[in-house]
């Protein structure tokens, strides 16, 4: 362990998606998180097979090959591919699970999401069970609001932290809800950028869109 983060408890943030393709908006979120909280690291973790969405045409090591490109200049983001050494869906569950085995019972683990994702958070596998293993950060974006009733409305109630020093008290069980800079950026803009034979430069990391261009992904 740093010096920096002797005598406190570990806090290592995860973040999660396809990045189909990763993007300055998936990158922002992630670093600004982590300063945020002052974490020791920030992992972006591929989705091997989404259960949420079709399989993106865009396999799964390309997808990581971009992401490995867009974090090798930032010591705070580090790329864990484990989703894509196991077979079925990619359930965050599992994906806690492991970690958890891997990094021990006292590290706190936060899985960072945004609002939209958190409002879906009833349709993802044992999502009630997330909280056994890590804290959740929700990313609100602006004019979102919390759940007013519903399942969702009565575990939010029993579990928000007011503020991030639930995140070093305990290693997992809170929901921090913050407002980070969100760039108004998805995959799905940029891969129709591509397909309409426009370029996406500067939405996205140089060396991401190179590697887009040379492989040719996204076009028609």
């Amino acid at each position: 362990m740093t010096e920096k983060h002797s005598g406190m408890r570990r806090k290592i943030g995860l973040f999660g998606g396809t990045f189909d393709p990763v993007h300055n908006g998936h990158l922002r979120m992630a670093l600004e998180a982590g300063e945020e909280l002052a974490l020791e690291q920030v992992r972006l973790l591929p989705c091997h097979r989404p259960p949420h969405r079709e399989t993106p045409n865009v396999d799964s090591d390309q997808r990581t090959h971009m992401l490995r490109l867009a974090v090798e200049s930032c010591p705070l983001l580090k790329l864990d591919d484990r989703e894509l050494r196991r077979d079925g869906p990619s359930y965050t569950l599992e994906t806690l699970q492991s970690l958890r085995a891997e990094l021990g019972p006292e590290v706190s683990l936060i899985w960072v999401m945004g609002s939209d994702s958190f409002l879906g958070l009833e349709s993802w596998h044992r999502w009630r069970e997330l909280l056994d293993y890590a804290h959740l950060l929700v990313v609100a974006r602006p004019g979102w609001e919390l759940p007013q009733e519903g399942a969702l409305h009565d575990w939010l109630l029993n579990h928000r932290a007011e503020s991030q020093q639930s995140l070093e008290a305990t290693p997992a069980g809170s929901v921090l809800v913050r407002s980070l800079r969100l760039l108004p950026i998805s995959a799905t803009e940029i891969r129709q950028i591509i397909a309409g034979g426009q370029s996406p430069q500067f939405l996205l990391p140089e060396s991401v869109w190179q590697y887009v261009q040379k492989r040719r992904l996204y076009h028609p």
